[in-house]
């Protein structure tokens, strides 16, 4: 429970932090107005405070992506994996709820909650062909990144600014894209929250749930199978012996 509750948590904060940057600082002007790099950092800091916050508790995976990719690269149990995706999306559907209730008090919203696309009429209108393949190559380096930094070995202290880093990256690569997903949870709630007003997103939010999953499997395999996995056994850093260094924040700490 302990997991589910984080990840809820996790989850609730990147939704509601990251698309709220995206919708309300793309409604401001001026000094209150954000770029793309103002709404990628708003996504890549909240993936950093989180993680410092739960990482211990559930690994900070807040994303169905993620957990897969950990799934399989044989770092979590099935059981695990389904308790992460449900609290998840409820953690996702739950920080649109609050976003929408914020933005309806205010004048001329037209009902955006930065929900994912692609086409005629969103951002650079790029075509399904783009979507697909940015969706799927994006998530599979950001879970290469991901399963590398908190793999043994690692210096997992470090992992949740490289990931936030990374994430930020990322957005600033392919926003105009589809607005980056690469998380099948922060698109599904937008588009579930916001259906009302830009039902095209949740007809199109399929996307968004497949093309994250491709990526993340082909990574989480190519770390199972060994051919970006550090050794098992690396020497100990304090001298005098060897040591195994636990995955750090990929995997849910198991309590002893």
């Amino acid at each position: 429970m302990k997991k589910a509750i984080a990840e809820f948590i996790g989850t609730f904060a990147l939704v509601l932090v990251g698309c709220g940057a995206a919708v309300i600082g793309g409604m401001g002007s001026g000094a209150t107005s954000l770029d793309a790099l103002g709404i990628g950092a708003a996504f890549g800091l909240t993936i950093v405070a989180m993680a410092y916050g739960i990482g211990q508790i559930s690994g900070c995976h807040i994303n169905p992506a993620v957990s897969f990719g950990v799934l399989v690269a044989g770092r979590m149990t099935t059981q695990d994996f389904i308790t992460y995706v449900i609290a998840q999306v409820l953690g996702a559907i739950a920080g649109a709820v609050v976003l929408y209730v914020i933005l309806s008090g205010k004048a001329g919203w037209s009902g955006g909650l930065g929900q994912n696309g692609w086409g005629p009429g969103y951002l650079g209108e790029y075509g399904i062909g783009a979507a697909l393949i940015y969706e799927v190559v994006a998530t599979f380096l950001f879970l290469v990144c991901i399963l590398g930094v908190t793999q043994r070995g690692a210096p997992v202290g470090i992992a949740g600014l490289a990931i936030g880093l990374t994430l930020i990256a990322f957005h600033l690569w392919g926003i105009n894209i589809t607005g980056t997903s690469l998380n099948p949870a922060r698109s599904l709630g937008p588009a579930l929250i916001g259906a009302g007003t830009n039902p095209q997103a949740l007809t199109q939010v399929w996307l968004f749930i497949v093309a994250p999953l491709i990526g993340a499997g082909v990574a989480g395999y190519l770390f199972k199978s060994g051919v970006l996995a550090a050794d098992d056994v690396v020497p100990d850093r304090g001298g005098g012996g060897r040591t195994e260094v636990a995955p750090g924040a990929s995997a849910p700490r198991k309590r002893k």
